[in-house]
């Protein structure tokens, strides 16, 4: 008697049909896309334990195949830095962990073109952080604290709000934004590059990527 075994979640089909879904998206905005990844890129072992047949790292893996047409932008809070902030998962610093995803990033061949520092006040050990990316060639860029914000749109919208943040530099059609946790900022800045890109004539959108997106 032959038993049929049956596959509870087809990983090829999921990397398939994403990498599409998100090249439709590029599409249907011209120039560029800010995507914003939620959840983990990579040792997402809790998808792979909920859902038999997901790999842990099928993110990553459906990223390299849009490697070509992407560059990934990774956003830390500078409050977390100088508070020491741990992943409770990994027990590192956040600091430690950009340094740890830029690592990885490179060695699977994806482009790493920035780090932005968001809520950034002129802290000390943010200042430290920043010298140490730059002395590994990464650039760096600050994106600053706005009052009132979300609810002050007047205020978030002009040039002493989002216009007061640096404008990130990128040169793919697909920016990956990503972060070493929840509350670096990820949404803030791709608006505030939205913001930026509007005033350069630039046909740009955004949208956010969950473990199981539904476009």
């Amino acid at each position: 008697m032959t038993i049929e075994k049956k596959v509870g979640f087809d990983n090829d089909l999921y990397l398939k049909t994403q990498s599409e879904h998100i090249r439709e998206r590029i599409s249907q905005f011209g120039d560029k896309l800010y995507l914003e990844f939620g959840g983990k890129l990579f040792d997402d072992y809790h998808a792979s334990r909920v859902l038999p047949g997901f790999m842990p790292d099928s993110k990553l893996r459906m990223l390299l195949q849009l490697k070509e047409e992407a560059e990934i932008v990774i956003v830390i809070n500078s409050s977390d830095i100088e508070k020491n902030k741990v992943r409770s998962d990994l027990g590192i610093t956040y600091d430690v962990d950009v340094i740890r995803l830029i690592g990885v990033f490179r060695k699977f061949g994806l482009y790493v073109s920035s780090v932005v520092l968001t809520q950034y006040e002129n802290q000390v050990s943010a200042d430290a952080f920043a010298a140490r990316l730059s002395s590994l060639g990464v650039k760096v860029y600050h994106h600053y604290r706005i009052s009132g914000y979300p609810s002050n749109i007047q205020l978030i919208m002009s040039d002493e709000g989002y216009g007061k943040n640096d404008y990130i530099e990128t040169s793919h059609s697909l920016v990956v934004v990503t972060a070493p946790g929840p509350g670096s900022g990820k949404m803030a800045t791709c608006l505030s590059q939205l913001y930026h890109e509007n005033k350069r004539g630039v046909k740009a959108g955004y949208a956010k990527f969950e473990t199981f997106p539904i476009w």
